[in-house]
């Protein structure tokens, strides 16, 4: 790569990817990344205007890459849990960028693609169409996070994670009783908070009760043309 100084604008993203999927996302610099292509940083800047912008690109091609080959299929529940179960294995393959997704909000042509499937799944739901970017606007907002939070989950270390432990150890046994009744009397039932996929399912089907339950049942609805 030495000595090479215009490079295309996938190229870049690939190596931005790889990077950001490897490395500490915090310390992620576009000198960093132009260091890595053996280009100076200026040439960068000739395909993104700066880091948020290279950024918002990387996670869309996750998003991108999740909605790739995905076709409509069954009811608007099952279109919906389609579509959340990509993007938490899509994301599931590279955590770090989970993160990131969950700081920056995408935009481009994965984005598009989620976003159109969402909302034409929910108008085939039956409810009408003044509610609709209520419930999208929920939705999209508990995936962000579901799928972030797994993803920082996923990313500790067997060593984090027996830390993570023990702090929740001394903080539940070690609970003063007077002061925190509640804690003490619950202390020996409760677990840490982890996040596996059965987790992340669960959280999404009941959502969509409550979705379920705001679709009108008299048949009314308001035109969608």
């Amino acid at each position: 790569m030495a000595g090479r100084q215009r490079w295309s604008t996938q190229e870049i993203l690939d190596t931005a990817t790889e990077l950001l999927r490897t490395g500490d996302t915090e310390s992620f610099s576009m000198r960093q990344l132009a260091a890595a292509l053996g280009t100076d940083s200026s040439s960068l800047y000739r395909h993104f205007r700066n880091k948020t912008e290279l950024l918002l690109a990387v996670t869309d091609r996750i998003l991108v890459t999740a909605m790739d080959g995905h076709r409509p299929e069954g009811d608007w529940r099952q279109r919906l849990t389609a579509v959340a179960t990509r993007l938490w294995q899509a994301f599931g393959r590279h955590p770090q960028l989970a993160m990131i997704w969950g700081r920056y909000a995408s935009i481009g042509t994965g984005s598009r693609q989620a976003m159109e499937e969402v909302l034409q799944a929910l108008r085939a739901s039956g409810l009408p169409d003044e509610a609709i970017p209520g419930q999208y606007h929920r939705l999209a907002t508990l995936l962000v996070a579901l799928v972030s939070s797994g993803a920082a989950a996923a990313a500790n270390t067997p060593e984090q994670y027996e830390q993570k432990m023990e702090s929740f150890r001394v903080t539940v046994l070690g609970a003063d009783p007077e002061r925190f009744p509640a804690l003490t009397h619950f202390a020996r039932e409760l677990r840490p908070i982890t996040f596996h996929r059965t987790t992340f399912d669960e959280i999404i089907a009941a959502h969509l009760d409550v979705v379920q339950a705001a679709i009108p049942t008299d048949g009314s609805r308001l035109p969608t043309a």
